[in-house]
Order: structure tokens, then C-alpha cells, then sequence
């Protein structure tokens, strides 16, 4: 690795925003991809920070503060990685459920899961059954995120699942649902594909379904 995508690295462990974009600019000044910036600077970064995160050596403000220097480089990089047609992982779909208005943990998942090379649609909070119906529809996701912080919401999944299934889409798309309440046994119950407990899960889910 070269000097300087290690040095992006770091500042996406240390959660250094204020310094990432001049990195970055230096990087593409110094001829460097928007590919190979994001692949070998942000990326291992960003797997640093989730490994650190489930061991429970790093903490969501650090963990935000890490998405949000990654989130400063992908601003510069994301015009460029369009132009050149880099191939994504794959598109993920994320809300939070009808009658839920958290969404700091879906927010960790999409920031995430965009470092680890996905393209990310945010329906962004108290999002209907019918409204991820129709998405899905439009976007043709490969995975589709649902998050819930209220036990009272929860059911609001299983409404979305059924939805998705009366559509016709069901078998489209994977699904994996997270939220303080939420358990595997509770997505098991309503038909989801995974159950992730936390951010960095969501994201090694993610990579599995798109392998």
C-alpha cells in the first residue's frame, strides 16, 4: 500500500474528517484511482473500524466519526467512480419502519456498508410497507435493510415482508433487519433473511449476500 492511501486508512480509524479531503486531493493529484482509493485506502480503514467496533473497542461516537471521514472522502471520489463506471457490490435499500423515527443505527449501516464498496438508497425514517414495496421495484436491490428501535414497530417488518411477498418481490431481494429490540429468532419468525445486532454485522451480512 502506498504511503498515502495508509494515511487515508488512518484517518478513517482515527475519525480524522477535517484532514480528509486534502488527503484525498492529494491522492488524486498523485494519480491515483477513485477505485484504488476507495478500495485500498477507505475500505480497509473502515473493515479496521467494524472489527474494533464488535470487540467492543470502539464506541458509536468514534464509529461515527470514522464514517464521517469516510463520508468526506467519498464525496470527492463518488463523481469519478461514477464517470468510470466502477462496478459496486451492489445496491442496498435501507429505512427505518413505519411509526419509528430513529435512525442513528441505520445511518451507521448505510455509511458502512457504502466503505465497504456498496451503493446505498436511504428511504430514511417511519418508512411504509408500501413505500419499500415500491422502491424495490424501482431500484431492484440486491439486499434490502429494515431497522426498528421500538418493540411497538417491530411488527411494522413483518408488514413490509408481507407486502414485499403480495407484490410479488419477496424472492427478489434479501433482507436483514437490526434495532435494540430485535432478535434472530424474531427474523426467523417474520421470514427475514438475516438479523445483524449491529453496524459492522450488517455490513459483513451484506458482503455474504453479494458474494
Amino acid at each position: 500500500m502506498s504511503d498515502i492511501l495508509s494515511d487515508i486508512s488512518t484517518l478513517v480509524i482515527e475519525g480524522n474528517f477535517e484532514d480528509m479531503p486534502d488527503k484525498t486531493n492529494a491522492a488524486v493529484e498523485e494519480g491515483l484511482s477513485a477505485e484504488e482509493i476507495l478500495n485500498n485506502g477507505l475500505m480497509p480503514g473502515m473493515d479496521h473500524v467494524g472489527v474494533e467496533f464488535k470487540a467492543g473497542n470502539m464506541f458509536v461516537p468514534e464509529v461515527l466519526r470514522s464514517a464521517k471521514a469516510m463520508q468526506a472522502a467519498m464525496s470527492i471520489i463518488r463523481p469519478m467512480l461514477v464517470e468510470t463506471g466502477t462496478e459496486t457490490k451492489g445496491t442496498i435499500l435501507l429505512g427505518t419502519v413505519a411509526g419509528d423515527l430513529h435512525d442513528i443505527g441505520k445511518n451507521l449501516v448505510g455509511m458502512m456498508c457504502e466503505g465497504a464498496g456498496f451503493e446505498i438508497i436511504d428511504l430514511g425514517k417511519d418508512v411504509e410497507p408500501e413505500t419499500f414495496v415500491e422502491a424495490v421495484k424501482e431500484h431492484k436491490p440486491k439486499i434490502l435493510g429494515m431497522s426498528a428501535l421500538l418493540t411497538t414497530t417491530m411488527r411494522a417488518m413483518e408488514r413490509t415482508i408481507k407486502a414485499l411477498d403480495e407484490a410479488g418481490v419477496r424472492d427478489t431481494v434479501k433482507i436483514m433487519i437490526g434495532g435494540a429490540p430485535v432478535t434472530q429468532s424474531f427474523a426467523e419468525d417474520i421470514g427475514a433473511d438475516g438479523y445483524a445486532p449491529n453496524a459492522a454485522s450488517a455490513s459483513d451480512m451484506a458482503k455474504q449476500f453479494a458474494a
